[in-house]
């Protein structure tokens, strides 16, 4: 699986923004395979290197949707250093399960978790300026940056992600077939 004699290998970078990190275990879920990916790629940023800023890459996986400043943040750097931008997951692509709360107020929804919501006493929202501000809304990552391909699921399968990554690794147009896609 190794890349053609005189063939670079191709750099990665992996991030997670709201979301529940479940497509980064997926990608892990291509089990022994994740040898042979690390013959073909270097991992940048990743939770597998604990790089924290993304330098320039060929290729960029992004779970999870946008619900804080701090998540614009990221993903614009990401689209800025990587020539491929993979939205992984329904999160990413369509804001998945933080997006629940976007039929909410935000501030009603914040005095319900921190002040009035069961067990509360004492409570205050939080309002440290480390954290990040958050959005009224969770958005896909495609409202802040194109994207290059998508790959579906929650999460999607191992074998899902190891299909698309190795058909663009090859210069193939990823495709997914209908045995590869499915939402458990």
């Amino acid at each position: 699986m190794n890349p053609p004699v005189g063939q670079r290998k191709l750099r990665l970078a992996t991030t997670s923004l709201a979301g529940c990190f479940g497509c980064h275990m997926s990608l892990l879920d291509i089990d022994e395979r994740l040898f042979d990916l690390l013959d073909r790629v270097d991992l940048d940023r990743s939770p597998l290197t604990d790089i924290k800023h993304c330098g320039p890459c060929d290729i960029g996986l992004i779970e999870g949707g946008i619900c804080n400043a701090e998540n614009i943040h990221v993903l614009r750097e990401f689209r800025r250093q990587c020539k491929v931008l993979i939205a992984l997951g329904a999160c990413a692509i369509n804001g998945g399960l933080p997006a629940q709360r976007n039929h909410l107020d935000l501030g009603q929804c914040l005095q319900e978790v921190y002040l009035t919501g069961p067990g509360i006493v004492g409570g205050r929202i939080p309002d440290d300026p480390e954290l990040p501000l958050p959005l009224n809304q969770v958005h896909p990552i495609h409202e802040i940056v194109r994207i290059d391909y998508f790959i579906p699921g929650c999460p999607p399968s191992g074998d899902a992600i190891w299909k698309f990554l190795t058909d663009l690794l090859d210069g193939r147009t990823p495709r997914l077939g209908h045995p590869l896609l499915h939402f458990d």
